[in-house]
C-alpha cells in the first residue's frame, strides 16, 4: 500500500521526510493505525527535527496517554512491519506521494461539498464549492525552501532583464507610469464619483485593447450588454452615440467589417444582474467561451467590483462591508492569477470624496480592504474647469510597478460624446505641481511658498537651531 511506503520514507529517508512533510495531512489516512502513526512520526519531527530511531518511536507509543493497550499493540505492530528500501528511486516516490496528497484532497473535498449542500455547515456557501475544489485541484509539490541571495545571484539578474509581457495603453502617460501597461496576473482599479467616467473609461480602453488584436471579455454588472456595445461602438466608429442610431443599417454594417478587418481580436460582452455573481461565475463563463466559441481572453473588464458578490462569504447582517468587499477583490485576483490575465474592474468613492476635487485612497467607499488588494489603483476627477477643457484628471493612488508619485496627476482628453479618451499636449500637465508638501495646503504653506524656502533650513542638524524656543 501506498500509505505504507510513505510511512516507510518518513522514518528512514531523511531528505523525502523533509520534501513531504508540508504537505502531509493526517486526514489522508484512513486507517486508524496509519493514521496515528503518521501523527506520531510528524510529532516527533516537528519537536526535534530530526528522524526518530526505533527506540524512540517504542518509547513515544508506549508512553502515550491517548491509546488504549489494544491500540498500543496494533500500533506497535504496524510500525514492526512498516520496511523501506534504501534503493527506491526517490524521485518515483516523490511522484506517487505527490498523487496521493491530490487524491486524497480532493476525496475530502467532495465530501466537504456535499455537507454543505446538504447544509451541515453553516459557516460556508455553496458558491464556496468551486473554491474547495480548485483548492484541492491545485495541490502541488513546490520543493523550492527561497530563493538564495548569494547562490541565486543569476536567476535574479535574468529577473531583472527579463521583458514581461504587457497590455499595453493607448494613453502614453499611463504607459509611462506602469512601464509599458497592464502586466498579467494583476487587479486594476479605477475609482471616480457618480457619472465621472468610470464606465467611459473601461470601454475606451477595451476598445483600444480590441484593436491592438487582443481578446477581451467585458462583465457588467450595472448596464445592459447592448448600452456597453452602444458605447464601445461611439468610440471605434468615432461618432456620437446619437449619430449611431439614426445611422442606415448598410452604413453601419460597412463599418463594423472595416473594424472586424482591422483587428483579429475579439470581444464578448456578458451581463449579470447586480449582485447576483462573482468569481466562481466568471469562471464558469471563462471555461465555457473557451470550450464552445474558443475564445480566451486577454484581460477582463468588470463593471464594476463593489455591485459583485463573494463566492466565498454569505453577505448577510454578520459580515461588514470591508471584509466582504475584500473577499471580492481577493477572488477576483486570485482569477486574474489564475488565469494569467490581468482584470481591471471600478469602485465609487464615498460620500467625502465626491465633493472632493482631490480625491485619495481616504475617499475609497465600503472598504479599504479593495485599495490593499489592488496592484494598481487610480482616481479619475472632473471639475468645472476641465469639462470646459475636455479633460479629466487621473490621480494615481497605489502603484505596484511604478513610484505612484512620478506622475502622480495628470490630464487625459476626454470626449464624452465619443465615449473616448485621447492623449493631451505636454503643456496641459505644465499647470499640475505635485511637489509641494502636504503642509503647503495650510496658510503656513502661502506663506512659505512666497519666501525663499532654502533661507528656512539649516544647512546641518543643530539641536540649538531646531530646537530654539522649546523649552
Amino acid at each position: 500500500m501506498i500509505e505504507e511506503i510513505i510511512l516507510g520514507g518518513l522514518l528512514y529517508n531523511e531528505e523525502y521526510m523533509r520534501k513531504v512533510i508540508p504537505f502531509l495531512k493526517d486526514e489522508y489516512f484512513d486507517n486508524k493505525e496509519q493514521k496515528n502513526l503518521f501523527v506520531t512520526i510528524t510529532e516527533f519531527i516537528k519537536k526535534y527535527n530530526t528522524l526518530p530511531t526505533k527506540n524512540e518511536i517504542e518509547y513515544v507509543i508506549d508512553s502515550s496517554t491517548s491509546l488504549n493497550t489494544e491500540e498500543e499493540k496494533e500500533l506497535l505492530n504496524l510500525y514492526h512491519n512498516i520496511q523501506y528500501d534504501e534503493k527506491t528511486n526517490e524521485d518515483w516516490l516523490l511522484d506517487k506521494t505527490e498523487k496521493f496528497c491530490q487524491d486524497k484532497a480532493l476525496y475530502n473535498a467532495i465530501r466537504q461539498s456535499i455537507l454543505v449542500l446538504d447544509d451541515n455547515q453553516n459557516k460556508l456557501d455553496k458558491g464556496s464549492i468551486p473554491k474547495i475544489l480548485q483548492d484541492a485541484l491545485g495541490i502541488s509539490f513546490d520543493t523550492n525552501v527561497g530563493h538564495d541571495f548569494i547562490e541565486n545571484y543569476e536567476d535574479r539578474y535574468d529577473f531583472y532583464h527579463r521583458k514581461e509581457e504587457r497590455i499595453p495603453f493607448d494613453i502614453d502617460i499611463f504607459n509611462d507610469i506602469t512601464k509599458g501597461g497592464l502586466p498579467k496576473k494583476s487587479l486594476n482599479i479605477i475609482m471616480s464619483g457618480t457619472g465621472v467616467g468610470k464606465t467611459l473609461a473601461m470601454c475606451h480602453f477595451a476598445a483600444s485593447h480590441l484593436m491592438f488584436g487582443k481578446n477581451i471579455l467585458y462583465i457588467t454588472l450595472e448596464m445592459a450588454e447592448e448600452r456597453i456595445a452602444e458605447r464601445i461602438d461611439a468610440n471605434l466608429i468615432d461618432m456620437s452615440i446619437d449619430d449611431i442610431h439614426k445611422m442606415p443599417k448598410d452604413v453601419f454594417e460597412k463599418k463594423i467589417n472595416r473594424l472586424k478587418s482591422k483587428s483579429p481580436g475579439k470581444l464578448i460582452i456578458k451581463e449579470y444582474p447586480t449582485a447576483s455573481a462573482g468569481s466562481a461565475n466568471f469562471r464558469y463563463l471563462m471555461n465555457e467561451l473557451k470550450i464552445k466559441k474558443n475564445f480566451q481572453p486577454d484581460i477582463i473588464f468588470i463593471d464594476y467590483l463593489n455591485i459583485c458578490i463573494s463566492s466565498r462569504l454569505k453577505n448577510s447582517n454578520n459580515i461588514n462591508s470591508y471584509t466582504y468587499i475584500k473577499a471580492i477583490a481577493e477572488e477576483l485576483r486570485g482569477l486574474a492569477v489564475e488565469f494569467e490575465i490581468p482584470i481591471v474592474s471600478a469602485t465609487q468613492v464615498n460620500r467625502s470624496g465626491f465633493t472632493s476635487s482631490d480625491i485619495g485612497l481616504e475617499d475609497v467607499s465600503e472598504s479599504f480592504g479593495l485599495p490593499a488588494t489592488a496592484d494598481f489603483m487610480f482616481a479619475l476627477i472632473s471639475t468645472e474647469e476641465l469639462e470646459s477643457l475636455n479633460q479629466i484628471m487621473v490621480k494615481q493612488l497605489k502603484n505596484r510597478w511604478g513610484d505612484p508619485n512620478y506622475y502622480k496627476r495628470f490630464v487625459i482628453g476626454i470626449d464624452r460624446s465619443r465615449m473616448r479618451l485621447y492623449n493631451t499636449e505636454q503643456s496641459a500637465q505644465d499647470d499640475i505641481i505635485d511637489d509641494r508638501p502636504v503642509m503647503d495646503k495650510s496658510s503656513f504653506g502661502e506663506r512659505w511658498d512666497e519666501q525663499e524656502k532654502d533661507s528656512y533650513m539649516p544647512k546641518k542638524f543643530n539641536k540649538k537651531t531646531i530646537f530654539s524656543g522649546f523649552a
